[in-house]
This record gives structure tokens, C-alpha cells and sequence, in this order.
């Protein structure tokens, strides 16, 4: 008899520890890097990764939540970011108006939307293979364009005064970064929560059959969700412009793995293990104060790759627990 009442209470018990195991991980993890990591809670060393690793990661780990919250992955997201980096260094060059290479620079992360959007909802590619494609061709447009992958720096005589600001300006105090990641999750958060559009795409994303019986625009609603999710990653090549004074080429494919892993850790915090926007930022703290300890550990790069590795298989592991949990 006691038995059969404990057994309920055991599979509760042991279902909340698995909704907390990540954040039971993670605060050992800071533990850890705070007992082992020299200066990983100073002042500076947090500033850092907020503005230089979390802040850009989760603006393309947002945009990645959008493509992953209709049952894709998009592998051009680097292409998007790389592609606004240019045109806006390019246009910084010739010294147009500010305003008028930020709109021409997210003009040509949509334009990588929109070729996915085409390849996806009017050809019928599979999302995956589609945007594989666009990565491959944007690579090529790249090298093609910079002699075989060569940088173009910017000289700070033809930059106009509030060229370095889009990555290091202050709004009432904060960093203008944290202010891009705030707005575009909150309006994101909004979108995919509480508008039609949010459902169709979600709709879109758990039974893509089942969406087309039900009378939503499966084709229409996929391109808006890659246009969308190229967009806010172009917001990605604009600081990174801004941050380095230069365009790398391809360098916009350093933020694709972490994103796709960022958005996936993100389900484990959804009840339904769907992709979302809170669970997405959580995942993108995660990854990179995890990859900082592990730097001023001593860790080469290499090694941090594989214990990010593990650390998303960890995570996504507790999320499939949790899962077969609840069923």
C-alpha cells in the first residue's frame, strides 16, 4: 500500500528534478568557474561576454528560434549576417549616409531571406537542404568578391560619428547591444505568443500536413519565417561591422552552430519542448559562460568545442527525459 502512494510522489519528485536539472547545472558550472577561473565574476570579464559574446549570439539565436519554431533549421543565418556586414562596410566606403547603409545592409539579409523563402515555398525545397544551398552560394559570393576571402578594414577618417555607436553606444546607461537583444526578443516573444501568425507557425512546425488541412498558407507562412529570420540576424552583421571596423568574409558562420544549439537547449525549458524565446536567451548564457570559464581556465578552443558538444548533448539528453517523463 505504501508503495502504491509513493509511487506518485517519486514521479513528481523526479519529473521537477529534471525540469531543473539545466539550471541546477548551470549554477554548479558558475560555482565551479568561480572557484577555478580567475576573474570570471569581475566587472570587466561579465561586461565582456555580455557584449561581445551573449549579446550578438542571441540576436542570431533569435533569429534561428523563428526558423526552428516551424520544424527547420536555417544554415544561412551566417550568410545573412555576413552579407549585411558587407554592404554596410562597402556603403561606409563610399561614405553614404549612416541611415541609408543600415537600411541597404539589412535590404541584403532580407534579400537572403528571400531567396530562401523562394527556394522553400515556391519550389518545395526542404528547408534544410535550401538553406545548405544559400550557405554554399554566399561562401562563393564571398571569396568571389574579396579575392579569395580578404578582409576590407575601415578608416576611421571616412566613418561618420555614430558609425561606432551601433555597438558601443549607451540608451539610459546600458549598452546599446543589450537594448537590440531586448527589443527584438520582447517583440519575437509577442509574435510567436500571442499573434495568429505565431500559431500558424507553430502549427506549421509540429504537423506541416495537418497545417495545409487546416486551411493556414503553410507556403506563406514559412517564407515570412525565413524573411524574418534573416532580417534579425542581418542586425548581427551591423555590430559586428560596427565592433571590428571591417568585414570578415564568412566570419558570420561563427554564431550558426551555437545558435542552433542555443535554440534547441531553449526547448528543454518548454513544457511542450518547443522552441521559444525565454527558454533560447537562457540557452545562450549558458553556452557562453560556460565557453569564457573554460577559456580563462586555460582551455584551448578545441577543447572548449567538445565540452560545448557534451554540454548540448547533456541538456537535450535531461529535455528527452523529461519528455518520455511526462508521456
Amino acid at each position: 500500500m505504501s508503495d502504491i502512494t509513493l509511487s506518485p510522489v517519486l514521479t513528481r519528485l523526479r519529473g521537477n528534478l529534471l525540469r531543473v536539472s539545466v539550471l541546477i547545472c548551470f549554477a554548479a558550472l558558475l560555482i565551479f568557474f568561480s572557484c577555478f577561473a580567475p576573474g570570471f565574476f569581475s566587472l570587466n570579464n561579465l561586461q565582456s561576454v555580455l557584449l561581445n559574446n551573449v549579446a550578438p549570439l542571441a540576436i542570431a539565436a533569435l533569429a534561428m528560434t523563428v526558423v526552428a519554431s516551424m520544424g527547420a533549421i536555417d544554415l544561412s543565418i551566417g550568410t545573412a549576417i555576413d552579407f549585411a556586414c558587407l554592404v554596410l562596410v562597402t556603403l561606409m566606403l563610399h561614405q553614404v549616409g549612416l541611415p541609408l547603409a543600415l537600411g541597404a545592409a539589412l535590404l541584403a539579409a532580407l534579400c537572403v531571406g528571400l531567396f530562401n523563402a523562394f527556394l522553400v515555398a515556391v519550389l518545395g525545397v526542404e528547408p534544410f537542404l535550401a538553406t545548405l544551398g544559400t550557405l554554399f552560394i554566399g561562401q562563393s559570393v564571398q571569396q568571389l568578391s574579396s579575392g579569395g576571402g580578404q578582409p576590407v578594414y575601415l578608416l576611421s577618417q571616412v566613418l561618420p560619428p555614430g558609425f561606432s555607436a551601433i555597438s558601443h553606444g549607451l540608451l539610459a546607461g546600458i549598452p546599446l547591444p543589450l537594448w537590440y537583444v531586448l527589443v527584438i526578443a520582447v517583440v519575437l516573444h509577442i509574435l510567436l505568443q500571442r499573434t495568429r501568425f505565431g500559431r500558424a507557425l507553430t502549427f506549421t512546425g509540429v504537423q506541416i500536413s495537418v497545417a495545409r488541412y487546416s486551411g493556414i498558407a503553410v507556403g506563406r507562412t514559412l517564407a515570412v519565417g525565413f524573411v524574418l529570420s534573416a532580417v534579425v540576424a542581418g542586425v548581427v552583421g551591423l555590430m559586428l561591422a560596427a565592433n571590428v571596423k571591417a568585414w570578415v568574409p564568412m566570419s558570420g558562420n561563427a554564431y550558426l552552430l551555437n545558435a542552433i544549439g542555443a535554440a534547441f537547449i531553449g526547448s528543454t525549458f518548454s513544457a511542450q519542448r518547443r522552441p521559444n524565446v525565454a527558454g533560447t536567451l537562457l540557452g545562450v548564457v549558458l553556452l557562453s559562460f560556460v565557453a569564457n570559464g573554460l577559456l580563462l581556465i586555460g582551455w584551448n578552443f578545441y577543447w572548449q568545442q567538445v565540452a560545448t558538444g557534451v554540454l548540448i548533448f547533456l541538456v537535450l539528453a535531461a529535455g528527452a527525459l523529461k519528455g518520455r517523463q511526462r508521456a
